[in-house]
């Protein structure tokens, strides 16, 4: 069962839940709850596993930037059987709560996912419109980029963002956004 939770009513309870930090690890190390453990979206069936021992061992909050990937990372929990808390507004609620978020030393900043698709959406549909100046019919690229969008919309999934997921500069790797690494601390 995926139940939504508020800032306010996760941070005084905070210490009761183990709390799974969805986003790509660049977004993690540029940024996280305290405490909070980096499971990417994209490998949470690598971990799955693990979330259903420590779901037995108590609570389970998951946490992304804005809510909408720990409700996805909850529906697929839910679907083996565990239960999880899904963040209303993430990250970006609870650092508007002013509540600190820890970073990853030597991290550097990364953009939200959800910036990163805006930013190469509209620079696809911008590069469609401007080529089909010079090649007719290049503009298919800008409707394919628009029905794409409108497709993530209705099915609230991002393929353009697990695609940008995998670049290089949202896969950081530093202490604490290992996979392997979160794994064998969730275990222990």
């Amino acid at each position: 069962m995926t139940t939504p939770v508020t800032v306010a009513q996760l941070h005084p309870r905070l210490a009761e839940f183990t709390v799974v930090d969805v986003r790509s690890p660049g977004e993690y190390a540029a940024g996280h709850i305290p405490g909070a453990h980096n499971v990417p979206l994209d490998r949470l069936d690598e971990a799955m596993p693990t979330l259903r021992a420590v779901a037995g061992r108590g609570g389970v909050a998951v946490v992304c930037a804005s809510g909408n990937r720990s409700r996805t990372a909850c529906e697929r929990l839910a679907a083996e059987g565990i239960t999880a808390l899904t963040l209303t507004g993430g990250t970006s609620a609870w650092a508007g709560d002013g509540h600190p978020l820890d970073r990853v030393a030597g991290a550097r900043a990364v953009w939200a996912m959800d910036r990163q698709v805006r930013l190469v959406a509209g620079g696809l549909v911008l590069a469609g419109v401007l080529a089909d100046l010079v090649l007719p019919g290049a503009r298919w690229i800008s409707a394919a980029v628009g029905a794409g969008l409108a497709f993530s919309a209705v099915t609230n999934t991002c393929a353009m963002g697990n695609l940008l997921g995998r670049l290089p500069h949202n896969r950081a790797r530093s202490a604490g956004t290992d996979l392997a690494t979160t794994l064998a601390g969730l275990r222990g």
